[in-house]
Order: structure tokens, then sequence, then C-alpha cells
């Protein structure tokens, strides 16, 4: 078991970017929300020095949507992926386009990678 340190000194900015999602963060957690898909997911959730769009501590699965924010800063979201992966963690990204045209699609992977940490378990 991995502990993940926890900031509280970003628990106002993971505040405000809840109250601030985009409309896809918005959508997607629309399918995340409410154990929809057999877990708790948390959105905007501080681990470690960073904050993640959606996290489920069960099955320790991080998921993010990146948009234009995130162009040119690919160095940086893999450093970032990299440390949150090394305590036991499992991300995967989604690019706002999949998640506004194929959102059935985005669902149907993220429950694919929850079968296979499932099956870690």
């Amino acid at each position: 078991m991995y502990f993940i340190p926890y900031n509280p000194k970003l628990k106002e900015r993971a505040r405000e970017l809840r109250k601030n999602s985009t409309r896809l963060e918005i959508k997607l957690w629309q399918e995340l929300r409410g154990g929809k898909l057999g877990y708790t997911f948390n959105r905007q959730k501080p681990l470690d020095e960073y904050i993640v769009d959606f996290y489920c501590k069960e099955l320790k699965l991080v998921i993010e949507v990146d948009g234009d924010s995130h162009n040119g800063k690919q160095a940086y979201d893999r450093r970032r992926q990299q440390k949150l992966e090394s305590f036991g963690l499992k991300v995967i990204r989604f690019y706002d386009d999949e998640v506004m045209k194929n959102i059935d699609g985005v669902v149907w992977a993220i429950q694919n990678v929850m079968r296979e940490l499932e099956s870690k378990m």
C-alpha cells in the first residue's frame, strides 16, 4: 500500500476548480458521479502536489481530461504522471474532443481499465 501525501494548501484551489469546471469535465462527471460505474469518484482531488480531475481511491485510478491548457506542457504532464504512478496509481487521459464527440467510447474505455484494475485486487 502506498501513502499519497496530501497538501492542504491545494484544498482551496481544488474547490475553485470544482466550482469552475469545464463543460467537458462536467459531461464526464455526469457519467462518473453517484457510483454509476460501481465505484465512488472524487473530482478535482488533491494528491501530493497536484490536483487530478477525477480520482477513484478504491481502484487507485486517476482520470484526466486534457484540453488546450495542456498544449506545450507534455514534459510537465509526463513528470506529473510518473510521480502519480510512483504512488501505485493508474493514470488515464482523454482529450477534450474525445469527451465531447464520443462520451460513450470514453466511458467504455474507463470501464475496461476498471475491469483490469479489479482483476488485480
